[in-house]
C-alpha cells in the first residue's frame, strides 16, 4: 500500500466498514479442474489498541463449486477450500464482509517493560503466554533470522528502551530508509533481497522487520488486511482502489500484549486498518493459493474496496 494515501478516521472511537474483495482469472483455455484455499475474510481480533467485530461475511464463487468446506486454520484465520470439477475459461471470487473496529486506549496508557525485561521473561518462561508466543521468535518459510537483521534491529533498539518506544522506532526508521517501489520486488523476492535493495512494497517491508525483531528475540507475527485510503484532493473516491496490505505485530509482554505496527506508513495501526490473516510469514496468510489442471494463458485481476459505512 503507497504510504502518501493514507486516511485518517474522523471519529475517535469507531468506524464500520463494507470490504469487498476479488480475485478474477481468465484462461485463454479449459480448465479442467481446479482446487483452492480462500483466506479473504476479516477475522475478529483485539489488540493493545484496537478490537475488530466482524458482523457478517458472504463469500461468491463463480462458476459455483461442486465441492466447498469451511474451517479455521492453526492461526484463527477464516478458510474456505473449494474445487471446480467442470471446464471454465474464468473464475471469479467475492468476498463481502461488514466490519466495525474500535479503539480501546491510546499508546500513551501502555504500561511497557523494557526489551530487555520482556526477552528476559520469555527465555526464562515467565511469561504467561510463553505457549502461545515462543514460535513468532523463530525462522519461517519466508523469514530467517541473521546477525545482519539483529545488527540492523540494534541500531534502533536498547536492551533498556521501552518495547513500545523501541519498536516504534524500527518501524519509522524502516519508513525513512527503504524506498515504496512496487517495482522493485515481487511476490516471490525474498526477504533478504529486498532488505538489500532497501525497496519493495508492504509485504517486503513487514518480513524486514519482522525479521529485524525476531533476530533480536522479540516475537513478531505477519499480518495480512486491509487498509483504507481516500483519494486525492478534487478527485472521486473509485470503487476497488483500495488495496490489501500487510503490517506487523510485535508481542510487547504480558501486560500489553500484541502491538500492530505498520512500516509502510509508520504509524500504529489503527481504525484505517482491517487484519484478515495473522501467520508466520506471507506464505501461511495468502489471499488465495490452489493449483488448476489447464488453463493456458492465464490472467489476473484483484479488486478491493473499503468503503466507511455512515451510521
Amino acid at each position: 500500500m503507497n504510504p502518501s494515501t493514507l486516511s485518517s478516521t474522523a471519529d475517535p472511537s469507531s468506524v464500520r466498514y463494507r470490504v469487498r474483495h476479488q480475485t478474477a482469472y481468465s484462461y485463454s483455455d479449459n480448465v479442467a479442474v481446479c482446487q483452492n484455499q480462500l483466506r479473504m475474510q476479516p477475522r475478529a481480533l483485539t489488540t493493545a489498541l484496537t478490537t475488530v467485530q466482524v458482523n457478517q461475511t458472504d463469500v461468491r464463487i463463480q462458476p459455483k463449486p461442486e465441492s466447498l468446506h469451511r474451517h479455521t486454520d492453526y492461526f484463527g484465520n477464516h478458510v474456505v477450500s473449494f474445487a471446480i470439477e467442470s471446464a471454465h475459461r474464468n473464475l471469479k471470487v467475492t468476498a463481502e464482509s461488514d466490519v466495525v473496529v474500535s479503539t480501546h486506549q491510546s499508546s500513551q496508557s501502555l504500561a511497557a517493560m523494557t526489551v530487555g525485561d520482556v526477552t528476559r521473561r520469555i527465555d526464562s518462561r515467565e511469561d504467561a503466554n510463553y505457549m502461545q508466543i515462543c514460535e513468532f521468535r523463530f525462522d519461517s518459510i519466508r523469514i530467517h533470522r541473521s546477525k545482519a537483521f539483529a545488527n540492523y534491529a540494534w541500531q534502533s533498539v536498547q536492551p533498556t528502551d521501552n518495547i513500545v518506544d523501541a519498536v516504534l522506532a524500527l518501524t519509522k526508521r524502516i519508513y525513512a530508509e527503504f524506498r515504496y517501489d512496487g517495482t522493485a520486488t515481487d511476490v516471490n523476492t525474498t526477504t533478504e533481497a529486498a532488505f538489500g535493495l532497501k525497496a519493495g512494497v508492504c509485504q517486503d517491508f513487514a518480513h524486514i522487520e519482522i525479521a529485524a525483531l525476531r533476530s533480536i528475540g522479540v516475537p513478531a507475527q505477519y499480518v495480512s488486511g486491509y487498509l483504507r485510503t481516500v483519494p486525492p484532493p478534487g478527485k472521486e473516491r473509485l470503487v476497488g482502489a483500495d488495496e490489501s496490505h500487510a503490517w506487523v505485530s510485535a508481542y510487547c509482554g504480558d501486560a500489553i500484549g500484541w502491538l500492530h505496527i505498520d512500516p509502510t506508513n509508520a504509524c500504529l495501526v489503527g481504525m484505517d486498518h482491517v487484519p484478515m490473516g495473522i501467520g508466520r510469514d506471507y506464505a501461511d496468510v495468502s489471499p488465495m493459493r490452489g493449483v488448476a489442471l489447464g488453463g493456458g494463458n492465464t490472467s489476473l485481476n484483484v479488486s478491493v474496496d473499503v468503503e466507511k459505512i455512515e451510521s
